[in-house]
């Protein structure tokens, strides 16, 4: 019976959403067409922000800036203040950090056995870079272009610049690698793959960018926006945030391995050995 009810309840719920949706016009209030919104969504022409008077620039920078900020202090605090209090049987705060941070150093041991100290450290860096500033728009931070508009910050991430600064970082540290494992070989080995940092930045710029057009999409018609991108916001960005910091940080621990292994040098071949000419002096004369 009671089971019943909820779905009865469910179903009203359904119901008025969907004659709210009905009897709601289109495009009330829009100030900008949904072409002029995606277009500013990818190139930022026109909502920019003013950077301390000194230039304005793309909001995506002043994501950028917030959660660097946030990652820092949240990092300092739990250095200075909660992880000297870590207990030798763990509780389920400190367990869920010991696991996430076990995690990358597993990734990192098993991508590169012989040296995985920096990159476990790096990795871990990016994967949480990702996954906070991808979750970073779900939170609304407003801030005033300079045209006067009131604009929602969006992920760092979802801005070119941004994605093709992260990848090229992350093929900066393989070329590492590759020159602490094998010197000048290692260099080779990894320029040979001139297309990584480009296949990096751009598949996560477009993963984060298709959320971001979705959601705006599906904003941009009022009949769609009652609970339709409450739903639509946080599982695009769920799923960004957990699919694209486990790809970038898997390709850089795998090219890092790769390019870090050291490589035996090839094996010389034996000189043949000269056949020694006897004199006739030294020849036994047979009788």
């Amino acid at each position: 019976m009671k089971e019943r009810k909820k779905v009865l309840l469910w179903l009203l719920i359904v119901a008025v959403l969907l004659a709210a949706s009905i009897f709601t016009g289109n495009h009330a209030g829009q100030s900008e067409t949904i072409q002029q919104t995606m277009r500013d969504a990818v190139l930022h022409n026109e909502n920019r922000i003013d950077l301390l008077g000194w230039k304005a620039v793309n909001p995506g920078l002043i994501s950028g800036f917030v959660v660097t900020a946030i990652l820092l202090i949240t990092a300092a605090v739990l250095r200075i203040c909660w992880i000297p209090r870590f207990k030798y049987v763990p509780g389920r705060c400190q367990l869920v950090l010991e696991e996430v941070v076990g995690l990358f150093d597993r990734m990192a041991k098993t991508s590169a056995p012989r040296m995985n100290r920096f990159l476990g450290a790096y990795i871990f860096g990016a994967g949480t870079y990702i996954f906070v500033g991808t979750l970073f728009e779900l939170f609304g931070f407003q801030a005033i272009t300079t045209g006067g508009r009131a604009i929602t910050l969006p992920a760092p991430l979802s801005d070119v610049n941004g994605a093709i600064a992260l990848g090229c970082l992350s093929y900066a540290v393989i070329l590492s690698g590759g020159i602490a494992g094998n010197g000048l070989r290692g260099v080779k080995a990894t320029l040979k793959e001139f297309s990584l940092p480009i296949s990096m930045s751009f598949r996560l710029f477009g993963a984060l960018l298709s959320g971001l057009l979705v959601t705006e999409l599906v904003y941009y018609y009022i009949n769609l926006s009652y609970i339709l991108p409450v739903v639509v916001g946080v599982l695009f960005t769920l799923l960004h945030a957990v699919i694209q910091s486990y790809v970038l940080t898997m390709l850089t621990a795998m090219f890092y391995g790769e390019v870090s292994q050291h490589e035996p040098e090839p094996e010389k071949e034996p000189k043949p050995v000269r056949a020694q000419h006897h004199s006739r002096k030294d020849t036994p004369q047979v009788a």
